[in-house]
């Protein structure tokens, strides 16, 4: 009973695995490169193509602003008088209290006298002559401090505010400044491998390049659909021109006819470019759109893909020359990452 039910298990699973390879292995078949990886990119065939980003539009960025910050100042200790007026004040009040302590002690007798004769009296008013300076004193030396606080306080009354903050003086304002976005490494990188091609090569312009790219792509992809890369020779490395010929050889073989229509470039954007081993390498990124299907030569079936259905596809086309100003060649194609 549990054998019947493995073995069905296994049977299906096998199944499955076979539909998969085999649809797997019908899509290979489908315009030129197959929709795998094949080729070489110099030193850089073992890492995958870097990816297509899309640029950016430097934008304005809003008008530099300081905000206005509120500084909570650490409370000041109590202002304390100077040296000058803790000599000064200490020793004088000390000396006017010691006057007074002294008065009261030993002025009895000069109250005795009772007229305005006494040695200090005043009228029999029991005050003496002494204590009324002292008194003065005293109160001239609070004036003086209370006066000297209210300075002290009207200085610093336009950097405190009610709060406890400070309030900062009113900021110069400046034009708007727009943001330069850094590069990402990948876009330096790129920068560096064109700044060296064009100086091995004067003539060269990426738009032009761009331009012969789109046109490789159509002329490939036609002789791949008439099964002879023959025709195209000149725009293949030796390996490229191996690998496809033989992919066109396996569908005459098979009987196979590739059939590729309304092809749309929708864009062919340079991603990496670098030098290497006197060679130039730049690989550009492909998106398109086209009718890819296959059919079998004498019937006319359609065996995969379809003829009303469009394929959007991005691949990345790596072309290499000797350096200088020397024809490029296709010498890898790569699916994305």
């Amino acid at each position: 009973m549990f054998a019947n039910k493995w073995i069905k298990g296994g049977l299906i699973i096998f199944t499955l695995m076979f539909l998969a390879t085999w649809a797997l292995q019908m899509d290979a078949w489908a315009r030129a490169g197959g929709g795998r990886s094949s080729g070489s990119r110099g030193s850089r065939s073992a890492a995958p193509p870097k990816p297509y980003v899309a640029p950016t539009t430097p934008k304005p960025s809003q008008p530099s602003q300081t905000p206005t910050r509120q500084i909570t100042p650490t409370p000041a200790p109590a202002s304390q008088p100077s040296s000058f007026m803790r000599s000064f004040g200490g020793g004088l009040l000390g000396g006017l209290a010691g006057g007074l302590l002294f008065s009261s002690l030993f002025g009895g007798g000069a109250h005795a006298g009772g007229g305005l004769g006494g040695a200090g009296g005043l009228g029999g008013s029991g005050i003496s002559l002494v204590e009324i300076l002292l008194f003065a004193g005293v109160a001239y030396l609070v004036y003086r401090y209370i006066k000297n606080r209210r300075k002290e306080a009207v200085a610093t009354a336009g950097y405190q505010s009610s709060m406890g903050t400070v309030d900062l003086p009113p900021q110069p304002t400046y034009p708007p400044v727009y943001d330069q976005p850094q590069a990402p490494e990948g876009d330096l990188d790129l920068e560096q491998g064109l700044s060296y091609i064009k100086q091995m090569d004067p003539s060269f312009e990426e738009a032009k390049f761009q331009d012969q790219c789109m046109d490789a792509f159509f002329k490939i992809q036609g002789a791949y659909a008439n099964r002879d890369m023959a025709g195209v020779r000149n725009l293949l490395t030796d390996q490229m021109y191996r690998l496809l010929q033989a992919d066109a050889d396996k569908l005459k073989a098979d009987k196979q006819i590739n059939r590729l229509e309304n092809i749309a470039v929708r864009s062919v954007d340079v991603t990496e470019a670098w030098q290497e081993s006197g060679a130039d390498f730049i690989t550009v990124r492909v998106y398109a759109n086209l009718l890819d299907y296959t059919v079998d030569e004498t019937s006319g079936a359609v065996l995969s893909g379809s003829k009303t259905d469009p394929v959007k596809f991005e691949e990345y086309w790596t072309f290499t020359r000797p350096v200088g100003n020397n024809p490029w060649q296709l010498s890898a194609i790569n699916q994305p990452a």
